[in-house]
C-alpha cells in the first residue's frame, strides 16, 4: 500500500533534518531550486497611462475605480503632477501585458447603474 501524502512529508522532512545534523551539502543531496520573479514595474509617464486606459477603452473615473484610486489621482497620472506608485504601475503592467484578458474582465465588471440595488430588493423579499 502507498503510503499517505502526510507520511510522506514526514519521511522527506526527516531525511533533510538528518542531513543538515550531518553538515551535509544540501545541494548535493537534495534537488534545490531558487525562483526569481522579474517584476520591476514600469515606470509610467502621463503618455503611458492615458495609452494603458485607452487599452481598456475607460474614462478616468471608471480607471480609477477599477484600479482602485481616485479620479483626482488618474489625472494626477495623467497630466505628471503625481507618478503611480510601484503597486499600480504592476497592474497596469500587467494590464498591458495581456489586453484581453484584462478587456474582458474589465467588461465582465461592468454593472448597470442601479442595478445592484435592485437585484438585492429582489433577493431579500
Amino acid at each position: 500500500m502507498k503510503a499517505s501524502v502526510g507520511t510522506r512529508v514526514v519521511e522527506r522532512l526527516n531525511r533533510f533534518a538528518e542531513a543538515l545534523e550531518n553538515k551535509e551539502v544540501i545541494s548535493e543531496r537534495f534537488t534545490c531550486r531558487r525562483v526569481v520573479l522579474d517584476l520591476e514595474p514600469t515606470p509610467y509617464n502621463p503618455k503611458l497611462v492615458k495609452m494603458t486606459r485607452a487599452i481598456l477603452g475607460a474614462s478616468q473615473a471608471v480607471f480609477a475605480q477599477f484600479l482602485g484610486v481616485s479620479v483626482k489621482t488618474i489625472q494626477a497620472w495623467e497630466q505628471g503632477t503625481n507618478t503611480p506608485n510601484d503597486m499600480a504601475c504592476r497592474f497596469m503592467d500587467e494590464i498591458r501585458r495581456d489586453p484581453k484578458y484584462w478587456r474582458n474582465r474589465f467588461k465582465g465588471s461592468i454593472v448597470a447603474k442601479g442595478t445592484r440595488a435592485r437585484e438585492s430588493t429582489r433577493s431579500s423579499r
